[in-house]
């Protein structure tokens, strides 16, 4: 039974995204709202609305691991596996200027979790912070889009919903939300007690539970938007909502999250010594990528997801203290932080810009 509801509430999550992103998209875009805006505000924010929803949920139910994990893991996902997926199915080239101003921005979120991070608490200040910084994000989002150019506008004005007699009437779009929120609520409920038995049953910490399986389940409709807008060649959409689901996570996730739980949202050892230091490894990953404007190659993708598919070993192997872990952590160490370092010295290398694909 706990399978079959953390199932129907990963479903619930799913269609609670869709909805809401599709009510919420079409009702902005009624009022005269710029496609564009709502690709970057409203999409990118509402593929974040489960993690959200579970961050929330597990603050309220005193299960603060799996919140802060599922937003840690979240964005370790995003890059790591969404973006290589991606990469894999067809290489990205990011032109949007404005892509090259939220990278770093997507960092310094991170940087500054980071330093709240640092006495093992987020305070309901520090939760304040993020709320203000993504208030202050969304109004940079909404000034950027004024001068953005007419070919970006109509790449993100073929990514939305299209036209449709059903719903085009508000009533329509606000009950589609009203109905996404409910069903993200209730997936989100289902997800957290479903995870937090499987945890006592594999005899894994509510942490890890929130960093793998939470994690990439509630990131799925970022899985969806991003390798659908991949395939259709929208290759700043593909882009643009991993960077804008990242900092949504930090910011908005964490922000609410700590609220929520009023302040006492204490971070483990774990996730301070390794978990932590590896998201913002992973932001620091992507900066030589989208700051150079080149291509991410397949090859590139492919590094990404091995990458992820470390991540996940090493987390399984500590948290049941395997045999193996110590042999995994001598090819880490040895081997594939070396390549991983060549690899990044040679992406910062002076070269020809490429030609579009």
């Amino acid at each position: 039974m706990d399978l079959v509801f953390f199932s129907l509430g990963l479903l619930a999550l799913v269609i609670g995204a869709e909805l809401l992103v599709r009510g919420s998209s079409k009702l902005a875009l009624s009022f005269g709202v710029s496609p564009l805006l709502v690709g970057l505000t409203i999409v990118a924010f509402g593929t974040s609305a489960p993690e959200l929803a579970v961050s929330v949920g597990s603050a309220l139910s005193g299960k603060t691991d799996v919140a802060i994990g599922n937003v840690v893991g979240s964005n370790i996902c995003n890059v790591l596996l969404i973006l290589g997926s991606s990469a894999v199915i067809t290489p990205l080239t990011v032109h949007a200027q404005i892509l090259k101003q939220e990278v770093p921005i997507m960092i310094g979120a991170s940087l500054l979790l980071l330093w709240f991070a640092a006495d093992a608490h987020i305070s309901m200040a520090e939760a304040g912070v993020f709320l203000a910084l993504l208030a202050i994000y969304t109004a940079l989002l909404i000034q950027q889009s004024r001068r953005e150019t007419i070919a970006t506008k109509d790449e993100y004005a073929q990514a939305m919903p299209t036209r449709s007699a059903w719903d085009d009437r508000r009533i329509v779009q606000v009950g589609l939300m009203a109905i996404g929120l409910a069903l993200l609520v209730l997936g989100a409920e289902w997800i957290v007690a479903a995870a937090v038995t499987f945890a006592k049953q594999l005899g894994i910490s509510d942490l890890v539970i929130g960093l793998t399986i939470v994690a990439v389940g509630t990131s799925l409709p970022e899985v969806a938007t991003s390798i659908m807008a991949a395939i259709r060649g929208e290759r700043d959409i593909a882009v643009g909502n991993v960077i804008g689901s990242c900092t949504f996570n930090i910011l908005g996730c964490l922000g609410a999250t700590g609220v929520a739980a009023q302040g006492n949202l204490p971070l483990s050892e774990t996730i301070l010594a390794f978990d932590l230091p590896v998201m913002v490894g992973v932001m620091f990953l992507s900066l030589p990528v989208f700051l150079t404007g080149r291509r991410i190659g397949r090859w590139e993708g492919f590094f990404f997801l091995c990458g992820y598919a470390c991540y996940v070993t090493w987390s399984v192997l500590a948290a049941k203290q395997n045999a193996a872990l110590p042999t995994f952590r001598w090819v880490l160490t040895w081997v594939a932080l070396p390549i991983a370092a060549v690899l990044l010295a040679v992406s910062l290398l002076p070269t020809r810009k490429r030609p579009d694909a």
